[in-house]
Parts: structure tokens; sequence; C-alpha cells
């Protein structure tokens, strides 16, 4: 009996059924398919398709699980970003919209059995900021994205200019009043003393036009006054001696905003030179080596080209002399080492996407040094390891 027509009743009813979610142990994470009903999960699990699928996960399972694992993260983590940003929510909330979709990766195939496992682990990681209340577990989403960050340093740089013109107008007004008094030192605070009279019948006698006030004819209330001004001038002017416990080394000279800014450009580019390193490094055009003994004597030890990259870690290769294409996984194949002179792609590390001339091999330390023959440093010579290069196609 042929396959049921698109508008026929049958088909209609089948595609009303597949709508929404369907119960979590009839679907199979390897094969990423949702059956309705236990003889349908029962027919799939017989299925060429489903066992060909087990094979492959019984060679590096825990590679499947760690692949799961990343997806079900990368989903989760991008969905709070998206539909919360940084605001501070219930993980059970996220959750649920996030099951919401049919298509999504199941938590039991993932290395976390709980969602509150994850959630801690989502805060041990960095990911997010966690915190347990009765409720339950609350999550926030951190905001690391390059965008944003270049953003906030180039206002703290504005900030830190901002101050940096404010301090140069300071300087220069505080100049233009220094030579205003021609280069005299400000005039002395005035010191007030306190006025007695001996008797009550003298008189207090005030002098305006005096720098200082004299009683009247009291010789001990006039001679108080001038007595207690140079004290206090004398005061004023000695120099305060420091504290015993202050360092002198800390009244160091301030950094300016051009010397902060030029520090955060040298921290930066530092960062940028230090070694990234990926789990993927399969890329176009190179020559490999299927080291995989599932698919026969024929194709094993053989050398190939990869024609395409898939999904990072899938590659569509040419065999070299038969002409065969194949589908491999990175696991499948290795890097190949030309004799010295040949061109090679170096495939990880710093100079990721370079290409350079293969000078000699280092048996001893299991690398090679090559001579970079594109990019910014051009000619400079570096030792790579094996696995980090392979030969240029």
């Amino acid at each position: 009996m042929g396959k049921a027509d698109f508008l026929s009743p049958k088909a209609i009813a089948n595609r009303i059924k597949s709508k929404g979610l369907q119960k979590l142990r009839w679907y199979c994470q390897m094969c990423q398919k949702q059956c309705r009903d236990e003889n349908g999960f029962k027919c799939h699990c017989m299925s060429e398709s489903h066992q060909r699928q087990l094979l492959l996960a019984s060679e590096n399972p825990h590679r499947f699980m760690d692949n799961f694992s990343n997806d079900f993260r990368k989903e989760f983590v991008e969905l709070l970003r998206r539909r919360f940003g940084t605001k501070r929510v219930h993980n059970n909330i996220v959750y649920n919209e996030y099951i919401s979709d049919r298509e999504h990766i199941h938590m039991n195939s993932t290395k976390w059995e709980t969602l509150t496992e994850f959630t801690k682990w989502l805060g041990r990681e960095g990911h997010c900021k966690v915190d347990e209340t009765p409720k339950g577990w609350y999550i926030q989403y951190i905001d690391r994205d390059p965008e944003t960050i270049r953003r906030q340093e180039e206002q703290a740089r504005k900030k830190k200019h901002d101050l940096d013109d404010e301090e140069r107008s300071a300087k220069f007004i505080e100049d233009q009043v220094r030579r205003g008094r021609g280069g005299k030192e400000p005039d002395e605070s005035p010191v007030y003393t306190e006025m007695k009279r001996e008797s009550e019948e003298e008189k207090v006698a005030f002098n305006l036009g005096a720098s200082s006030c004299t009683a009247g004819p009291s010789k001990a209330s006039s001679a108080l006054g001038p007595s207690a001004l140079k004290a206090a001038a004398a005061a004023s002017t000695k120099r305060k001696e420091p504290p015993p416990g202050s360092d002198p080394r800390a009244d160091k000279k301030k950094k300016s905003a051009l010397e902060e800014i030029m520090e955060m450009e040298e921290n930066k580019r530092r960062k940028q030179q230090q070694s990234v390193r990926t789990d993927h490094w399969l890329q176009p055009s190179i020559v490999v080596k299927v080291v995989t003994k599932r698919l026969g004597e024929k194709y094993h030890k053989k050398k190939a080209v990869v024609m395409e990259v898939r999904d990072k870690y899938e590659a569509v290769v040419k065999l070299i002399g038969s002409g065969d294409k194949l589908k491999l996984d990175q696991n499948h194949v290795e890097t190949v080492i030309p004799a010295p002179g040949k061109r090679v792609r170096i495939l990880n590390g710093p100079h990721r996407d370079t290409e350079a001339l293969l000078e000699g091999i280092d048996e001893k330390n299991f690398s090679a040094t090559l001579t970079l023959d594109s990019g910014r440093q051009k000619g400079k010579r570096v030792d790579v390891a094996y696995e980090d290069f392979s030969k240029l196609a």
C-alpha cells in the first residue's frame, strides 16, 4: 500500500497528532526522532539507521555526551540572553520556555541529571550569577559580548579623558591666579585672639585700618595680640612633619588618563597574542589520513583531501588515488606531516589559518620548525606541534 496523499484524511490526522510535545520516553536523542507511541519507538529502535548511530556512539560515547551537553548549554544560555537579558529570573521559568520547542536537546542526554545541578555548574563556570532562595534557584546572565566590553572600555576611556581635561583646566586657572599675584604666596589667614580687660573701667579701641586689633591703654591686652599673631604665623609657616606610620612611596605621581589608556591597549594586545586553542581543527584544502578501521582495510591509512567542512567537526574528503568521497568525523582522521621544504597550514594555536613552510622536524619533542608565509608576522620561525599543522593539498 502506497504512502497516503498529503491532503488525505490520514496524512492530516498524522500531522495533527505530531504537533506539540510528545512523551520523553519515546524520544531518541541519537537520531533526534520523536515517536508517538511505544510501538513506533520499538520499530525505530530495530531500524538500521538507529543501529548505525549506536555503533558510531559506541566508539566514543563521551564525545557524543559532551556534544549534547555543549549544545544544551549554548541553547539554554542563548535563550536566557535573548529573552531575559541581564535580569534575575527563576531557572525553572527559563527551562519551561526552553523545552517548549519540540527540537530541543533533552537533559537526560547531557552530563547533568537535574536542573539544579546544571544551574550550579553555570555559576561555577562563570556563565551566570546564581543564588539560592526559599523559592528555588535564580540565575542572571553575565554579558561578556566583545561589543559590550568594547563599549564599556570606550566609556571608561572617555570618562578618564574628561577628568584629565578638568585637571588641566584647574591647573591652568591656578597658574593664572599665581601670575596675577605676581608670584607671591597668598596672604596668611588672620588669627583671632580673645580680648581681655583687667578692670571694668578700661576702654577697648578697634583699629580697622590695621591688620590686627589692639586694646586701648591696657599693655597686657595690646601685647597679647601681636604675640599670638607671631605664634600663629610661625605655626603656619612651619612645615608639617609626616606621621610616623606613613609611607613616602605612597605619594607617587598619579597616572594620567593617556598612560592608563596606553596600559589598557598593551594588556589587550598581550591577550590577543596568547595562544587561543579550539577543539576543532578541520579546514578545507588540507591533506589528512584516514585512521578509522570501521570502513575496512580499503580506506584504512589512506590519504585524502578535505573538500568541505560541516559543523566544525565533520568533513567531506576525497581520497587521493581512487577519488572516492567520504563523510568522516574529526576523530576518524589525523594530520599529515610532509617532507621539509613543503607548504603546510597551521590549524590551531596563535598562528591559526596561517600558511607556512616546513623547515625541519624535531622527533624528540614531536614538533616541527615552520617559517610563516602569510600574515603580519611573515618570515617568522615558530615551533608547532605535529597535531597543529597539516600538509596543503
